[in-house]
């Protein structure tokens, strides 16, 4: 498709920690101008956005948008459509597919896989083995979004617990690692013990003791402490727990070598919620407790959390209907992300200039995505309009997940994505999509 000039007016501009009324000139791909008042010129299509939240989309670090492999769950396509329905116009995809995306080859494989079938920008991580040190190794910049490493349970080859390979990585990783920090010894303790209390059918309010703080703790802390040493770049995901908050520093991404990143569903549910959604809201790391939860909201509004990111992971609704042991933890977050912090905005407890660090700038400054993340002259128009006086109920008939469900089904948020827009392009507006698969490879720039 041909791009046009576009020209967006009457907004309430979102950027860089200031709220501002602004015009916004896009020419083909690009931002061209931004000024508070700007002037229609004749071919350039004039899109009102009467006073709402204009912003840049936002860019999802973490993601399982299940292909290849298990497309039974969600693909790319229809995951980046869900996405670009949530504002959501970049996401970096996570390599526990089938095949996993270990070796440089499979991730050219799942780059191709991508090409013309998505709606917004994709990223992919390399995933870490006991053995694929030699494939991080020849790993170059801009040829993965970085080096993901379960360092808690984990499917196939895809847990590295051993010592060794943990030190190659991180003295040899030329790009930035990421974990999910679980300490696989502990959570099989716990098996145990909820077992012998329970057999078979521990009720999913054991979850959060299960997959427990000190479980995160016991990972995490090593992460960190392993990055130090070798002064590599770590980026430690989801967290969960007000323990774990005194592992980072508060001050901005730019002073750190050791980031981290919390999740929407982290911020927003607490272990109360297992008693009427139950394995709808099963992840891992788990949702933990009020005072948790409370914690994480602290350590955003501080500095010490960096980035706020989905871990959207869809499984279809009979699989999350099973028992405890073998309900599948995940769930399908990227629609409503924007929608969640929003309405934590409209309740005080996060700004929304934060909200926007968070989900764009810092995940651009971070990751060394090129040219998006913010909202300036000669950058990729990656652009999101946020009506924050349009309620929006989540249902059957308006989710776009392959999965088709959600947590939040039967929930009202307060506010809605009006526009989104990818490459210059609208993708989403009014309710629907367009049809545009305006997705490009994304390109990263930061080394070690």
């Amino acid at each position: 498709m041909s791009l046009k000039n576009l020209l967006i007016n009457n907004a309430r501009l979102v950027n860089e920690g200031e709220i501002r009324e602004a015009d916004v000139l896009v020419t083909g791909d690009r931002i061209a101008s931004i000024a508070p008042t700007i002037s229609p010129a004749p071919g350039v299509d004039v899109l009102d956005a009467g006073g709402r939240y204009l912003i840049p989309g936002m860019i999802d670090d973490q993601v399982h948008f299940r292909e290849p492999g298990l497309t039974n769950k969600g693909d790319l396509a229809t995951e980046s459509a869900a996405a670009a329905a949530g504002g959501i116009t970049s996401f970096m995809d996570m390599p526990n597919v089938n095949p996993q995306t270990t070796n440089r080859a499979a991730l050219a494989d799942k780059y191709a896989l991508a090409t013309g079938r998505c709606t917004v920008n994709y990223g992919f991580y390399l995933g870490a083995t006991n053995r694929n040190i030699e494939e991080i190794k020849g790993l170059q910049v801009g040829e993965a979004a970085g080096i993901k490493a379960f360092l808690g349970a984990s499917t196939g080859e895809m847990l590295v617990d051993d010592p060794e390979a943990l030190e190659n990585m991180f003295a040899h990783a030329p790009l930035i690692v990421l974990t999910h920090c679980e300490h696989s010894p502990t959570i099989r303790d716990n098996e145990a013990r909820a077992k012998a209390e329970f057999g078979e059918q521990v009720p999913m309010s054991e979850h959060p003791k299960i997959r427990s703080a000190n479980a995160c703790l016991t990972s995490s802390s090593m992460a960190t402490e392993m990055a130090r040493r070798h002064d590599a770049l770590l980026h430690v995901l989801h967290l969960t727990t007000a323990i774990e908050m005194g592992l980072f520093s508060k001050g901005h991404r730019s002073n750190k070598r050791t980031t981290a990143e919390v999740c929407v569903h982290h911020l927003w549910f607490d272990e109360s919620r297992y008693a009427d959604l139950g394995g709808r809201i099963k992840c891992n790391p788990a949702i933990k407790s009020a005072e948790d939860r409370t914690a994480l909201i602290k350590a955003v509004n501080s500095d010490r959390i960096d980035i706020i990111a989905t871990d959207h992971a869809p499984h279809t609704s009979s699989e999350k209907q099973k028992s405890y042991f073998k309900v599948p933890a995940g769930l399908p977050l990227v629609q409503h992300a924007l929608q969640i912090l929003f309405d934590l905005v409209a309740a005080g407890q996060i700004s929304l200039e934060r909200v926007v660090d968070k989900t764009s700038h810092a995940v651009a400054d971070i990751f060394g995505v090129v040219d998006r993340g913010y909202i300036r002259e000669g950058y990729f128009a990656d652009l999101v309009i946020m009506d924050p006086d349009a309620p929006y109920t989540v249902g059957s008939n308006n989710l776009l997940a392959k999965c088709h469900w959600s947590p939040f089904e039967g929930h009202t948020f307060s506010s809605s994505v009006h526009t989104t827009i990818v490459n210059g392009q609208i993708v989403y507006q009014d309710g629907k999509l367009t049809e545009q698969l305006a997705g490009r490879k994304l390109d990263f720039n930061r080394a070690r």
